[in-house]
């Protein structure tokens, strides 16, 4: 067993820009993370977080973001239980959040990439510097905080970068390091004794002589995506002198960007990949401890990808075979203990033959049993059935030689999958509702319900029009 990745820091992600748990489930959440194992948390707040003053445009508007005293009771809930609380503040790429405003539009890199800060801005600087500041007001016993800086897209493609990068010698790289080092000497004049993290993407291509002497400012974060070469990688960092270094794994919303069900296998294998991989590492390499990441979508304009109840038997089993070295016996004993319930021989869903008790699985449980019914073949592939292709068909609909006894038949099948699927969508709004806002709810219905639904829909409505058109139906069909 693997020692240094038993006894490190245990972080879990909390990507707040997607699907923010209303307050008391977000506090029970926490309880959960420290019965599960966890040391920390990762907090991503981005619109969440109740910036003031000329950065209140920040905030959500289609929820209100965390008041003060509700990030208040978040740490209170953190600490209670032992648990630290490293924020997470975007500081070059993926603003989105901020950039998308008309008021911050000129501080863009490229005017079409809204994720990009140009570097060259002296109010960019002012702007980031006035972020970190307002997070780690309300953050006081933090002694860490992540600066993100992970895909910085079109770097150098602006205007000002181009003329930056006219001058021999200089390189992409080096404008990546110039502009990260501002924020890092920004923030430790204000807080030198904080510790700082970012993530590595943007790193790894870089010589180890480009960073040779700027490694004091950098505490490494490796992120997961790593796991087929990181022992190479972080040796490398090793050699620049950046010693401390963090890794970052992965319970959820690493699959694909529109995924809904978690799959504990696949992110099992993710944690046994990092074991082995901390086994391998020299003695000069001190791993501060493990993120496991959860994002709630790819960026702040991205589909919602699973909720945080879905994911939960995940984060379990992998916070476990972290404690213990591996999906060990006693490791899947604690988590049925804590949740109730654990199904990893079926990868890609919880079992909701099971009885699961932890906070969110009824809703986790319904929205397996619905994504089954969406992807199901009767569903998916309803629009070429016999019936539709052999009655129905653009032909038949242009020339008006629409079979009404075969037209009604698809008319009443499809019907019957749509009340069969409305029905059970109706009960994941219910329970949804409980735990998150009303704006959360529809979102993702609208993302990942209605899409597949339409075609059946638009279906109906042309049997319809058909039908009446024949004078054989007046029921209309909404």
């Amino acid at each position: 067993m693997d020692q240094s990745m038993r006894s490190c820091k245990k972080f879990v992600h909390l990507d707040l820009k997607g699907a923010p748990p209303r307050i008391g489930y977000l506090i029970e959440l926490i309880q959960l993370f420290a019965d599960l194992g966890a040391n920390g948390l990762l907090i991503e707040y981005e619109d969440m977080f109740p910036y003031e003053g000329e950065l209140k445009v920040l905030q959500s508007t289609t929820q209100p973001p965390y008041r003060r005293d509700e990030i208040v009771s978040i740490q209170d809930a953190a600490y209670s239980r032992g648990l630290e609380i490293i924020p997470l503040v975007q500081t070059f790429g993926h603003l989105e959040f901020v950039l998308k405003h008309e008021v911050f539009r000129d501080l863009r890199e490229v005017d079409y990439c809204l994720g990009t800060l140009n570097p060259h801005r002296d109010a960019g600087v002012r702007l980031v510097q006035e972020m970190l500041q307002q997070v780690m007001k309300l953050h006081p016993k933090s002694t860490s905080l992540h600066i993100g800086a992970d895909e910085v897209y079109m770097l150098g493609h602006g205007d000002e970068s181009k003329h930056w990068l006219d001058v021999p010698g200089r390189s992409v790289h080096q404008l990546f390091l110039s502009h990260v080092i501002k924020v890092a000497k920004g923030v430790q004049e204000s807080a030198p004794n904080l510790n700082l993290i970012m993530w590595d993407d943007m790193l790894r291509s870089i010589t180890p002589e480009t960073i040779k002497g700027e490694h004091y400012l950098i505490m490494k974060m490796l992120d997961y995506f790593t796991c087929s070469f990181p022992v190479m990688l972080m040796e490398r960092y090793k050699s620049v002198g950046m010693s401390q270094q963090w890794a970052a794994s992965s319970f959820k919303g690493s699959t694909t960007v529109h995924t809904c069900v978690t799959s504990t296998q696949r992110h099992l294998d993710n944690h046994l990949q990092w074991l082995k991989v901390a086994s391998s590492l020299s003695a000069g390499i001190k791993l501060q401890g493990i993120a496991l990441t959860g994002w709630q979508r790819y960026d702040h304009l991205s589909i919602l990808c699973e909720l945080m109840p879905v994911g939960l038997p995940s984060l379990g089993s992998c916070l476990q075979t972290l404690l213990h070295g591996g999906f060990t016996e006693e490791a899947q004993k604690k988590v049925v203990e804590t949740l109730g319930t654990v199904d990893v021989e079926d990868n890609e869903r919880l079992s909701s033959r099971t009885s699961s008790s932890f906070a969110g699985a009824k809703l986790a449980e319904l929205i397996v049993k619905l994504t089954s019914l969406l992807e199901s073949a009767e569903l998916r592939h309803f629009q070429n059935n016999m019936f539709v292709r052999g009655w129905f068909t653009p032909y038949h609909r242009q020339k008006k030689t629409i079979n009404p006894l075969i037209a009604q038949q698809i008319k009443t099948q499809a019907k019957i999958i749509l009340d069969a699927v409305e029905s059970q969508v109706q009960e994941v709004r219910g329970e949804m509702c409980l735990l998150y806002s009303d704006s959360t709810v529809q979102e993702w219905v609208d993302q990942h319900i209605t899409p597949v639904l339409e075609p059946l829909h638009n279906l109906l409505r042309e049997i319809e029009t058909v039908l009446n058109e024949m004078g054989l139906c007046t029921e209309s069909i909404s």
